[in-house]
Parts: C-alpha cells; structure tokens; sequence
C-alpha cells in the first residue's frame, strides 16, 4: 500500500492525509477537487454597491484595459488575468475590492437590514464585515471581533479605505464576558477558523503547512465558538456558520452535533443555485462556478 499512497501524493500533488479526507467526503468529486485545487485561482472583485453598479465598474475596468467579465454574484467581477490592485480603477478610493465569490455569498445569506444588530466573529481581514456594511447603507450596528491585532488592523484599514464603520474589538470571541455589553444580537456571522482546505488553489502552503491533528483541533475550537455566541444571539435571530473548508467534520458534522445539544437551534434551508445541498447547509467545492470552496449553514433561534 505505500506505493500505492506515494502514487497518490505524486499524482495529485497533495498530502495523503488531505487526500484521504476528501476522498471520505465527497467519494464521487474527490479527484475534480485535488485537480481544482492545482489550478490557478481567478482574480475576483467585490464592486462596492453603495458607490456605484457593477456594469459601471466593468466599463472603468474595459476604459483602463483590463479584461473582466460579471461572475456569479452580483457584485462579482472575474478578472481575465490578475493585476496589481493599484491598477484597479477607483481601488483605493473604496470603488472595489479583492475577494472571491464564494465569500461573498455570506452578505446575501446573512440577510442583515437596518433593524439589526449584527455581530461578525473571527472577521479578519475583514472582507465580510465591509460587504454587510455595502450590503446595507442603513445598518447602524455592527460589531466585528478578532482575536488577531495584527489581522484587526487590516480590517480596520479595509473599512477605512471604503469609508466604512463598525464597532471594532480585538479579543476572543469565544469568551463574550471579555468584551460584549449585554445587548443582544439579531444577526450573527461566525466565520470560523478551520482547515482552509476549500482554498488551496489559493494558499498552496495550506498542503505544507496543515497537518491532520490540527483538524482534531479547529473542530474544538469552532464548537467552543458556537455554544459561546449563540446566547449572544436574540430569539428569532439567525446565525450563519461560515467556513473555507471542504472537510465534512468541520462543517455538516460540526452544525450536526450543535443541533443536537441545542434545543432552541434548528436550521434554514438556504435555497440558492449555488453549491451542493448537504443535510444542514450549502457546500461550494473549490472550482465550481470558479469559485472557492465554501461551506455555509443558517441557523435560527426559537423562543
């Protein structure tokens, strides 16, 4: 069997561990997946709806030469190839920014408005946390916490650069009694911490740098998250668990387990044509629609 398992880390150019996983997981998309992974990742915009609309921006884009077609969000532009972000037009004046399409599908699902409280956990670098504020001119209240100064200080710089505003706190999530004030939230993003096994197209050291007990551990971590936020959360809230993962433990296992401890917590169907339907969630694999690999799960409150 060794050469068998050197075959299959030579051949996909993946760890063994990784490949075992995503072979377990998803047995008839396994190979598509570790051949998705070996491809270049697309450069992806976020055109920032509360400064102008999306065919504007591809006509700045065509005016300055650079090839771009609409992705599939509706604020998704697919660059034909990548370019500094100096080159794009208005970047720095907040007009757009980098990220991919599948992230940026937590803003819609999420379905925050001006009424909410909205709280984004572990949102650095803050991507998220600027598209729900583009999403809603109105929003008056969020909150973006991250335990990682370093990281807290790019999402402050993000939202500066797009002339944004949120509450911003560096410390743990998963310990509320360090920083919230009591006030309850209809509207709660976690993006938690996880493999980044969906985005290896992007960050190819995640192969080197990952190892499977790790696993064992963000599985902790993001069910301490969980059972730490959702009192946090008002009834008849919603909850959305986020993911760039593509390992089931970490995603319909871990929300699986959550419901099973939490009697108020059931799930919403998020009925969209993107990804697979999975028992609790949306899965995006990485490479479909060009997009990253995403798992997303909508949770509500009752009570």
């Amino acid at each position: 069997t060794n050469s068998l398992k050197d075959h299959d880390e030579y051949r996909y150019a993946h760890p063994q561990w990784i490949v075992d996983y995503i072979r377990r997981d998803w047995p008839l998309e396994w190979a598509k997946v570790l051949h998705a992974n070996n491809q270049q990742a697309p450069m992806t915009l976020r055109v920032n709806h509360l400064r102008n609309q999306r065919d504007t921006y591809l006509g700045l884009l065509k005016e300055a030469g650079i090839h771009a077609s609409a992705a599939c969000t509706a604020t998704g532009v697919t660059l034909h190839k990548s370019v500094a972000v100096e080159r794009l037009p208005g970047f720095s004046d907040g007009l757009v920014s980098v990220q991919d399409c599948a992230a940026q599908l937590a803003a819609t699902v999420l379905g925050a408005d001006s009424r909410h409280r909205v709280l984004d956990a572990c949102c650095a670098p803050g991507g998220k946390t600027a598209h729900i504020l583009e999403s809603n001119a109105a929003l008056k209240d969020l909150t973006a916490i991250d335990i990682n100064p370093a990281r807290m200080k790019m999402t402050k710089e993000t939202l500066d650069r797009l002339k944004l505003k949120a509450c911003l706190v560096t410390d743990d999530a998963a310990d509320p009694e360090r920083w919230w004030h009591g006030k309850l939230f209809d509207r709660i993003l976690l993006d938690a911490p996880c493999s980044a096994s969906g985005v290896i197209r992007r960050h190819p050291d995640i192969k080197i740098l990952r190892r499977s007990k790790d696993i064992h551990n963000l599985i902790k971590q993001q069910a301490r998250l969980l059972s730490a936020l959702w009192p946090l959360l008002a009834s008849g809230g919603r909850l959305l668990y986020a993911t760039c993962s593509i390992v089931n433990d970490e995603n319909d296992c871990q929300i699986q387990h959550f419901l099973e401890v939490t009697a108020n917590a059931s799930v919403i169907p998020i009925d969209v044509p993107w990804g697979y339907h999975t028992p609790n969630g949306r899965q995006i694999l990485p490479g479909q629609m060009s997009m990253d690999g995403f798992y997303y799960a909508l949770l509500k409150k009752s009570g």
